[in-house]
């Protein structure tokens, strides 16, 4: 018996070189016994001859070794052997995983497949609480893996929050990451996880008023997610008087918030790392009755100090090609997608900085309480990084402008330019062109409007 011995739970290239020199000197799969440094050896077991130094090659197809690498991440302990088992089959039977109903085939992709929803979970459910404050904060994260998917997992936060120092803390492994490179450390015991943060309540306002029980499906909640990491959702403990309350059947699909709570709410956002440097929260303006929200995309300079959206050159040049659209803006609603300042300091002059897709998502809670407060009957979306919050994700200006396009709650959207786009233009020719395609534009909200009011 040939007992090979792994340096850890996810040792793909440690196995993959036993299985190798294995194969390549004819030991069965039922000679070889695998288990994991850490584990406990097996006493008194019988000791096979050292294996001769590998000759030769064979080879297996590709799609058994991306299969491999995932399905090494699976707890089932005897994946070692399962995998060895195939990799032996291969290499007589080359077309073997096109077997579906083979049943060592059937178990490795069921395995893989479940180490991939593991991971999909972690994506998804993982909140980060803050500690510490301001320049010494750091965002730390409880999870607790069916399967051991960090190492697989942790380079998809590291593109999200790249702008902010995080751990995640597991009990089997530690990520971290410091701005440049992901660490790992030993997992901890639950009692090491981070307590409710300052923020905590704000996200538990913000899904009650976007609770709706008529699309509560909790079998389905209950199947996707295990007990483990239900309990250590923020909003899991909202879920239950939410869907019990006596009048949730009459509660429509968006709860409306009062403008000036969320106001106030929004003035204390730590949701992102902008509020250090920025002067105040820049939140919307405008009407509650507000039948267009036109959103931008951040505070300029002059807005970050003033506390107000669009009354710089950019709003200035707003004004005057809604005066000329037919539009009041003391009608409308104007906020931006990211509501603080992002600015990198020249001397005494802030340059304005492009805020980048984890700050827009960070900030998107705040467009949506401010949609399910205002019901408008339209949302004018100026430039990319607007048109990114409006739809939730990267779209085209000049592919879908001129046009209103429904969004899934029933509001229409139209994607325009930011009329800071404008003013940056350095031929005369040009700008006055763009600036007529900008007022066509709102002439198209304008019409839109008329419609729906004539159609009410």
């Amino acid at each position: 018996m040939h007992h090979i011995i792994l340096d850890n739970q996810t040792d793909f290239d440690g196995w993959r070189k036993a299985a190798r020199a294995l194969a390549l000197n004819d030991v069965k799969p039922s000679d070889v016994s695998w288990r994991v440094a850490d584990d406990a050896p097996e006493l008194f077991a019988p000791t096979a001859p050292p294996l001769e130094p590998p000759r030769g090659t064979f080879n297996v197809p590709a799609r058994f070794v991306e299969l491999a690498e995932v399905a090494i991440l699976h707890r089932n302990p005897e994946r070692f052997a399962l995998l060895y088992r195939l990799l032996w089959r291969l290499r007589t039977h080359h077309d073997l995983l096109e077997l579906a109903t083979d049943p060592d085939v059937a178990e490795i992709t069921a395995m893989a497949k479940a180490v991939r929803r593991d991971e999909h979970r972690m994506h998804v459910l993982v909140r980060f609480r803050e500690i510490g404050r301001e320049q010494k904060s750091h965002f730390v994260a409880w999870f607790e893996p069916e399967h051991h998917i960090v190492e697989l997992a942790a380079p998809f936060f590291a593109r999200r929050f790249a702008d902010m120092p995080w751990s995640i803390l597991t009990p089997d492994l530690c990520a971290h990451w410091d701005g440049h490179v992901i660490s790992f450390t030993p997992g901890v015991d639950r009692s090491e996880a981070p307590s409710a943060d300052r923020l905590e309540e704000t996200w538990r306002r913000y899904y009650a008023s976007i609770f709706n029980p008529a699309r509560l499906k909790a079998q389905t909640m209950q199947k996707e997610m295990s007990r483990n990491n239900w309990r250590n959702l923020p909003e899991a403990s909202s879920i239950k008087p939410l869907a019990s309350n006596d009048k949730a059947s009459d509660m429509p699909r968006k709860h409306a918030d009062d403008l000036e709570t969320l106001r106030e709410e929004a003035a204390d956002c730590r949701a992102c790392h902008l509020y250090k440097n920025a002067t105040q929260t820049v939140f919307g303006e405008g009407r509650q009755t507000a039948r267009i929200i036109l959103v931008g995309e951040q505070p300029g300079d002059k807005e970050d100090l003033a506390g107000k959206p669009f009354v710089g050159p950019a709003g200035q040049m707003l004004d005057r090609a809604l005066e000329e659209a037919g539009i009041d803006r003391r009608t409308v609603y104007v906020t931006n997608a990211v509501k603080h300042f992002k600015f990198v300091p020249r001397g005494k002059i802030r340059l304005h900085q492009k805020p980048n897709t984890p700050e827009i998502k960070a900030c998107r809670q705040w467009y949506e309480r401010e949609l399910a407060a205002i019901k408008p009957d339209l949302v004018v979306a100026m430039g990319a990084t607007a048109a990114q919050s409006v739809f939730g994700k990267i779209t085209p200006i000049n592919k879908n402008r001129g046009r209103a396009i429904d969004l899934d709650d029933g509001t229409r959207a139209l994607v325009t330019v930011h009329p800071s786009y404008l003013l940056r233009l350095p031929d005369a020719d040009a700008k006055a062109r763009e600036y007529r395609r900008f007022v066509h534009d709102l002439k198209i909200a304008a019409d839109v409007l008329r419609k729906s009011a004539h159609a009410a």
